[in-house]
């Protein structure tokens, strides 16, 4: 009986019916939580790892997703199951059928067949980094560690042994899959299943590769190095063509898309290309102005307050916010000017306030405490 594979929704911790941002926030957590790098000897959380990664690179692909949601695994993957829409128990006899066969002969296109062993490429890997704000904001350099599905080096992907050759299949020519003829309720039907000679390979092996055992491929851990450019934002994806799995029958390689996930600032706060902050100036400096240091990306820089400055008004420090994306020219440093109210005055401070209320035309009502109330009533 063929192995039962789990509902990717079900890997995902989703239902039927999640929003492509739900599929990768969740694709995003449990791939963190269960990535080999993080749970080095533990088979179980690489088994998962792929699972993850399987049910993310359907679920986030609009066409595959529309074709995972109608047919389930059959679907989207041709050599899913041995009953195809029979179930191994009757309707069309237990074969696996190629779904665009099927609907070939439903409407009216029965004669054409593809090559199951034609070049495909290679599926993409996803995985994902943590930055700096800073190293959004400039761009950086970062070298990560992941697994791929390579070419093995010692048959040089050819699954056979050193010295000899696979072997064409007689059976299908090479394409890995057969017509046949059934008569259905619908008459006969003319459909695609899998070759039982070669089990859809194409080829015989008759002396395996002792390193892949004749798959031609094996799993590798590499290093490889990212460059992320300049302005990226939280959430946004990195591509590196070609540097995911290797394709199949000579197709080209997929690719990595990393997804960068950015750590908050302790001070700096960004809206786009736009740096917002807040400063702190004291009552003086609101009043009569003054020269503050405020703190942006490219360090400290010098700005003068001007007399009479209210709370909450905001400065512009044009170009010292962050760079755009794959483009010259940078956003603006947006600045909040928060004036701080003094708590816990002397009393010569209290004095020299109160001479500058009188000065200012401002009459100030002294507040009386609840026992200087109660004095007065005796």
């Amino acid at each position: 009986m063929a192995e039962q594979k789990r509902d990717y929704y079900e890997i995902l911790g989703l239902t039927r019916g999640a929003s492509d941002a739900d599929i990768k926030k969740a694709f995003r957590k449990l791939a963190k939580e269960n990535h080999p790098d993080l749970n080095p000897d533990d088979k179980a959380a690489e088994t998962r790892f792929k699972e993850i990664n399987e049910a993310y690179e359907v679920l986030s692909d609009a066409d595959k997703k529309a074709k995972y949601d109608q047919f389930g695994h059959a679907g989207v993957d041709p050599n899913f199951g041995a009953g195809g829409f029979g179930g191994g128990g009757g309707g069309f006899g237990g074969m696996d059928f190629d779904l665009g066969d099927i609907f070939d002969s439903f409407f009216g296109g029965g004669s054409s067949s593809r090559n199951r062993n034609a070049p495909r490429k290679g599926d993409n890997i996803h995985t994902n980094i943590t930055i700096t704000f800073e190293e959004a904001c400039f761009g950086c350099e970062k070298e990560i560690g992941i697994f791929t599905i390579v070419e093995c080096d010692k048959c040089g992907g050819s699954g056979a042994a050193e010295g000899t050759t696979a072997e064409v299949c007689s059976e299908c020519g090479g394409t890995g899959s057969v017509k046949v003829q059934q008569r259905t309720a619908f008459g006969v039907m003319s459909s695609t299943t899998t070759c039982k000679k070669c089990g859809g390979a194409g080829k015989i092996i008759h002396q395996p590769c002792t390193k892949c055992k004749g798959k031609g491929k094996v799993r590798k851990q590499q290093k490889v190095t990212i460059k992320i450019p300049a302005g990226i934002d939280d959430e946004q994806t990195v591509s590196l063509r070609g540097r995911g799995n290797a394709g199949l029958n000579g197709g080209p390689s997929g690719d990595l898309l990393v997804t960068v996930s950015v750590k908050r600032h302790p001070s700096f706060e960004r809206d786009g290309y736009s740096i917002l902050t807040r400063i702190n100036i004291s009552i003086a400096q609101a009043i009569l102005g003054a020269e503050v240091e405020v703190p942006t990306l490219d360090g400290k820089v010098k700005y003068n307050i001007p007399e009479g400055t209210q709370s909450g008004t905001t400065f512009r420090l044009k170009g010292k916010g962050v760079p755009y994306l794959n483009s010259s020219g940078r956003g603006d440093h947006f600045v909040t000017a928060v004036v701080q109210i003094p708590k816990n005055l002397t009393k010569e401070q209290k004095e020299a306030l109160e001479k500058f209320s009188e000065a200012m035309g401002e009459e100030i009502s002294e507040s009386k405490g609840f026992f200087d109330k109660r004095k007065k009533k005796h």
